[in-house]
């Protein structure tokens, strides 16, 4: 009896976690998959009790996603968007979490701080800021570059911009946390080898800090693939951002707009595999280099 109550003790604790997730994760997930199996079936003109009902339709609903022409137009803008992200944003990451470490580096605790700042400040409120500093008629920028930032060439990268001021802080602490837990007796050693700050860097602390750099990229991924705070803000003050620019904003659309629930359950359930496929696809790539796995 006694034994039976020690293995209940863990389960016990874990209790309140599974009712948790089963609550705010599984039953929406659920429920997300039930209204995209079904639809509104409309009899005669749609008057009277019993003229609007719901039925089961199976996977016709995922199928109109997928030959959805505006969804892979999103698909197509966030693609272009992400590429300059992720390269710009991880790639002054790194570099800021390199120079912090760097033994020379002066005032690296201010530095920190000023670098992480801009990730502390919520999405909607940085992409306001930056949005009336696009504005024509308030923006200093223009006085130094002659373009209309918020025109159809143009909005993509501002949008790009607000995201790589916002993210490269967080990217940043990442590495440099890592960075710093790495004994210090292995740039010592390189040192007396006669290695340079640079070829330190080059061939310790980068190929040390791969499965972080990894990490980071995959969740820039993810974050990526479901932009939506950037446009949906920037869309009052420009006629060049659809309301379908990205895949989450249709799905936006869908639900609270048009009010088809059916069609944006399964376009939110196409956007998650995606999400999947790409996040795990990037892994099993270089897991090689993150895990040491063939």
């Amino acid at each position: 009896m006694n034994q039976g109550r020690k293995n209940a003790w863990p389960y016990l604790f874990l209790t309140p976690a599974i009712v948790l997730f089963t609550l705010f994760l599984a039953v929406p997930i659920g429920y997300t998959v039930h209204l995209a199996m079904r639809r509104t079936k409309v009899s005669g003109l749609g008057l009277g009790k019993g003229a609007r009902r719901e039925v089961f339709v199976g996977f016709d609903n995922f199928s109109a996603a997928l030959a959805d022409a505006e969804l892979w137009q999103g698909w197509l803008r966030v693609l272009g968007y992400g590429a300059l992200v992720l390269v710009v944003m991880l790639g002054l990451a790194l570099l800021f979490a390199l120079l912090l470490d760097s033994a020379r580096v002066r005032l690296a605790r201010f530095s920190r701080i000023a670098i992480f700042l801009p990730y502390a400040v919520p999405g909607v409120a940085a992409t306001l800021l930056w949005g009336f500093l696009y504005l024509p008629s308030l923006s200093p920028i223009r006085s130094v570059l002659d373009a209309d930032l918020l025109g159809a060439t143009t909005v993509t990268y501002s949008m790009a911009n607000v995201a790589v001021w916002g993210g490269t802080g967080f990217n940043m602490l990442v590495l440099y946390t890592t960075l710093r837990a790495i004994p210090r007796d292995l740039y010592e050693a390189a040192r007396l080898d006669g290695a340079s700050e640079l070829q330190i860097a080059v061939r310790v602390k980068i190929p040390i800090l791969t499965p972080a750099i990894i990490l980071t990229t995959v969740f820039s991924i993810i974050a990526t693939i479901q932009v939506f705070t950037e446009p949906t803000t920037l869309r009052p003050l420009t006629n060049t951002i659809s309301s379908t620019w990205s895949p989450l904003m249709k799905v936006y659309r869908d639900a609270f707009v048009t009010g088809d629930l059916y069609s944006a359950a399964a376009t939110s359930i196409v956007i998650a595999a995606v999400s999947l496929v790409l996040s795990f696809g990037f892994l099993r790539v270089v897991r090689n280099h993150a895990f040491g796995e063939g």
